[in-house]
């Protein structure tokens, strides 16, 4: 289960989330560190991940959000022992990880417990995204992508430079969620049900990226995408 960013509903959690990000090039543009930056989003199982691969072949520095948010819960951390404290011992599995699926029984049927969860989890996430942001941000590529799975539904999309969505149709996505996850397919078309329509997405998309033909037909698509931003942001990625 990967940890959320804050929902629609959570305006406090969001206002948090967004302002940590005001320190990277997501917003701003900090003196120093002029770098555009594009939110890559997409269905669930419609190949973000693979579409980012692409995007970091062709030099363009990518920041994962899931696993930002891995990572600020390992054995260890602040955000771990903060967990363990407002939950109890009880969602740590036997080798002291984040048992995500436990965590995930509580939060997603209390909201209380989900907010509790938001603020422990939202500024880290924030926090580690705008250092690795800043580290990147340094290099000689012209943006940066940033890939997370609700960039639409929690309003985030709005503080990027551009915003691409990644787009299968629904058979392709079924059939990767079911050897993915090891699910029927009825289980299958009840997630893709519970995600925000995938039109929703293309709607408010700069560029879309079809996945679901051959994985050469995609990189042409990403290749294109990559040709069409560098324009608009050019070689020193310019433009606010």
């Amino acid at each position: 289960m990967p940890l959320p960013l804050p929902n629609s509903e959570d305006q406090g959690a969001r206002a948090r989330f967004c302002a940590g990000l005001l320190r990277t090039p997501v917003c701003g543009y900090p003196a120093g560190m002029a770098k555009p930056t594009v939110g890559l989003t997409g269905g669930i199982a419609s190949g973000k991940s693979t579409v980012a691969a692409m995007f970091r072949e062709l030099r363009i520095p990518t920041v994962d959000a899931d696993a930002i948010a891995r990572e600020v819960v390992e054995p260890g951390t602040e955000g771990l022992r903060a967990i363990v404290e407002a939950f109890g011992e009880g969602v740590l599995a036997p080798d002291g990880t984040l048992d995500r699926k436990k965590l995930g029984d509580i939060v997603f049927r209390d909201g209380q417990a989900r907010g509790r969860l938001n603020a422990i989890t939202h500024p880290r996430i924030a926090a580690r995204s705008a250092e690795r942001m800043q580290e990147l941000g340094r290099g000689e590529a012209p943006y940066l992508i940033y890939e997370a799975a609700l960039l639409v539904e929690n309003d985030i999309y709005r503080a990027f430079d551009a915003l691409v969505v990644v787009a299968a149709d629904e058979a392709t996505q079924v059939a990767r969620l079911r050897e993915r996850d090891g699910i029927d397919e009825a289980a299958a078309r009840a997630r893709i049900v519970a995600q925000l329509p995938l039109e929703r997405k293309i709607e408010v998309a700069d560029f879309v990226v079809r996945n679901d033909g051959s994985v050469e037909d995609t990189r042409e698509q990403v290749r294109r995408t990559h040709e069409a931003l560098m324009a608009r942001f050019g070689a020193g990625g310019t433009e606010r």
